[in-house]
């Protein structure tokens, strides 16, 4: 898993994604604090989780070429056919996207210490949003990683994951359009946002963070299970 750990996250930056993803994200985090700190209400929690937008949209150029250039160039035949568990190879995989997504967040402990030195922080607050916000970015990895397995093309991957990425996030916004009451409600819940939008609360929720690990769990499951299909094929 290490070994495919390391090549991933080297081929980020081998590549102008890495640096293109950091930038995004490096400046829309500046300019979210520079906006709430000139207000004169620092507040580095609601920077972390105001990115939610920038991620759904970003996650799929992070996530588009996991698994479909291994497929595209036949390198996955070297790897299907190597002495290696299919289990580390998608791992691997998902934690270099994964520290990718969390260099991207860096900066905001400069925010905090920013704001710590002038006024009382909630530093657990603080790595409250944070942790939130990386059980998001790992759903949408797990998702956009198993799209990717599933097609040889980049392009493809990259538009699927999106569409799936503003169903998930954005399912509020169809809630009215449901006639069933129950489900309705059942979709509201479990709605990405609005369980995502607690991890701004000071109410620690074990359920919530529960319900994002089983959807990476899930995903990546998933994703095991195309690898394994390929490699009996």
């Amino acid at each position: 898993m290490s070994a495919i750990f390391k090549r991933e996250f080297k081929a980020y930056f081998a590549t102008p994604i890495g640096y293109i993803i950091l930038a995004a994200y490096y400046f829309f985090l500046g300019l979210t604090f520079a906006s709430v700190y000139s207000a004169g209400s620092p507040d580095s929690v609601g920077v972390v989780l105001s990115m939610a937008s920038v991620v759904v949209f970003s996650m799929p150029i992070l996530t588009m070429r996991l698994m479909s250039d291994d497929k595209r160039q036949k390198v996955d035949q070297a790897l299907l056919t190597a002495p290696v568990k299919l289990t580390g190879i998608v791992l691997g995989k998902f934690f270099a996207a994964l520290a990718v997504f969390g260099l991207g967040f860096v900066p905001t402990v400069i925010f905090e210490i920013i704001i710590a030195s002038m006024v009382s922080v909630n530093v657990m607050a603080y790595i409250y949003a944070l942790l939130g916000m990386c059980l998001l970015g790992g759903a949408l990895i797990a998702i956009g990683m198993f799209v990717s397995s599933l097609t040889e093309s980049a392009v493809i991957s990259a538009i699927l994951s999106l569409v799936i990425n503003i169903l998930v996030i954005y399912m509020t916004s169809f809630v009215s359009m449901i006639k069933i009451e129950w489900l309705a409600k059942i979709v509201e819940k479990a709605a990405f946002m609005t369980v995502f939008e607690t991890f701004g609360t000071n109410v620690f929720s074990v359920a919530n963070i529960i319900y994002f690990l089983s959807i990476i769990a899930v995903f990546l499951f998933l994703c095991v299970r195309s690898l394994e299909k390929r490699r009996w094929a």
